[in-house]
């Protein structure tokens, strides 16, 4: 969709951007210009969260910023004006829509250099400083509002926040008037639905912190929110107000409101089959490490993972109809000539579901550093929203926290997924003997309106084939 509008002033407008499939709002999350910047074409001018991800968006033109439509915490639909830019030089409007941060906060420099990881625009080194305001003495500078976020659901950036210094509490705001507090603060509040406005802060110059926020959260509905010390270290959830700590909300948002949606729509949709096995992997972890000692592989990640999604992949080719997606609109399926393989990660975000693209392809090599690379990027949360469109198929391992096996839900989309168990040592029997060996279970779920039961046993039963005998990797590939 088109991001900028020319107008006859020579303003250009930036609109927020579909930065994901079927997504229709983001949040803005971090501003990193202000009204008078200059910004170049690629720059990075803000960080937004979508239900998939968080993105930076750089702007696809150079000028000076004129207006900021929405401050820090709002959710913006797709196409909606989020920033106005001028020619060179010209002027801000005369009224900021933004106050993007309180008039106390000293913002550090936008970044140099950053590289945006929304897919779209050139990329450009910017040397634009964000104007720096009137700092407050005694103030600590708090991190980015992103580095909170990231962090929440870690124990409120597990618990190390500097002590503010205990001062006597000022009142609350006046009426009419917007309570002092820094944007990490006023968007823990928002999530956990407490009015800045009612509370008295403790924070030095009439600063609200993290703590009156947490404290406002847990104190009685009659009581006043006035913390008279540093509270507990925060969580990512605050007991309901006006309990007795017997029970927690959580707000339901971002990456987990995305997934229960998807969940429910794929259960009630796609008639779930799930078929189980349980295999004697032995052969297939003593290749793993002989695959660590191979120059082939040095520097890459080498696990049990990277032979079961080649597996997989091997299986497909051998039975490509279940490589398809069901379309209920034209009531056709559509069979896939690409497999984009989709790995379940458990990020602080949430799970998430990236995807390897055009997996069929690579090497062995290249799909180890394939998965070393998506697993990087979701553990730091810099997965885009496009690694996470077109899978085709999924592996979800959930061996990697001792579970045996489950019944795993599709994808939407998707027409399989493979749930991976735990490998552990078991008595089984092997020429003829009982004996020590690895055995693990896997499970697939598919859709029974395009893959049936003698298909769905055929792919189930090659991934088990191969990782019982790895050579066939190289018979079959």
């Amino acid at each position: 969709m088109t991001t900028m509008t020319d107008t006859a002033s020579a303003v250009r407008e930036f609109k927020m951007p579909d930065v994901g499939e079927g997504l229709t709002e983001a949040e803005i999350l971090k501003w990193y210009v202000a009204p008078g910047d200059t910004v170049t074409d690629g720059q990075v001018v803000c960080e937004v969260e979508t239900a998939k991800a968080a993105v930076e968006l750089p702007i696809p033109f150079d000028g000076t910023v004129r207006e900021l439509r929405f401050p820090e915490g709002t959710t913006v639909d797709v196409g909606q004006v989020i920033i106005t830019v001028g020619d060179p030089g010209s002027a801000p409007e005369a009224a900021a829509a933004v106050p993007a941060a309180p008039v106390a906060d000293d913002e550090p420099e936008a970044p140099k250099g950053r590289q945006p990881v929304l897919v779209g625009y050139g990329v450009a080194e910017s040397s634009t400083k964000r104007r720096a305001r009137k700092p407050v003495p005694g103030q600590v500078e708090e991190p980015p509002a992103s580095t909170y976020y990231a962090a929440a659901v870690q124990g409120e950036m597990n618990g190390h926040a500097a002590p503010e210094a205990v001062a006597p509490a000022p009142a609350p705001a006046a009426p009419g008037t917007r309570p002092l507090a820094k944007p990490p603060v006023r968007k823990l509040a928002k999530d956990l639905g407490v009015d800045l406005a009612a509370i008295t802060p403790t924070g030095p110059d009439g600063i609200i912190t993290r703590e009156d926020v947490h404290a406002a959260v847990a104190a009685p509905a009659a009581a006043p929110a006035v913390v008279q010390a540093p509270a507990a270290p925060a969580q990512a959830a605050a007991p309901v107000a006006g309990g007795d700590a017997r029970e927690t909300r959580i707000p339901v948002k971002g990456v987990r409101k995305a997934t229960a949606q998807a969940m429910v729509g794929s259960a009630f949709t796609a008639p779930h089959v799930t078929e189980f096995v349980t295999v004697d992997v032995t052969r297939t972890m003593k290749l793993v490490e002989e695959l660590k000692q191979d120059r082939a592989f040095e520097g890459l990640r080498v696990n049990p993972l990277l032979l079961i999604s080649k597996a997989l992949l091997l299986a497909i080719r051998r039975n490509p109809d279940v490589n398809a997606a069901w379309d209920e609109a034209n009531q056709e399926i559509v069979q896939k000539h690409y497999v984009n393989l989709g790995i379940a990660a458990a990020t602080p975000r949430g799970l998430i579901v990236p995807n390897i693209k055009d997996a069929h392809a690579k090497t062995l090599p290249e799909l180890a550093g394939a998965l070393g690379e998506l697993v990087t990027t979701a553990r730091e949360g810099k997965t885009s929203p496009g690694a996470m469109q077109g899978g085709t198929v999924t592996i979800t391992n959930i061996g990697v926290f001792g579970i045996d096996t489950g019944t795993p839900i599709l994808n939407p989309g998707e027409s399989a997924i493979l749930a991976v168990g735990a490998i552990k040592l078991q008595p089984w029997v092997h020429k003829g003997k009982v004996k020590p060996r690895q055995v693990t279970t896997l499970a697939l779920s598919f859709d029974h309106r395009l893959v049936d039961g003698e298909l769905g046993s055929k792919v189930l039963g090659d991934v088990a084939a191969i990782l019982e005998q790895p050579k066939r990797l190289m018979t079959w590939a």
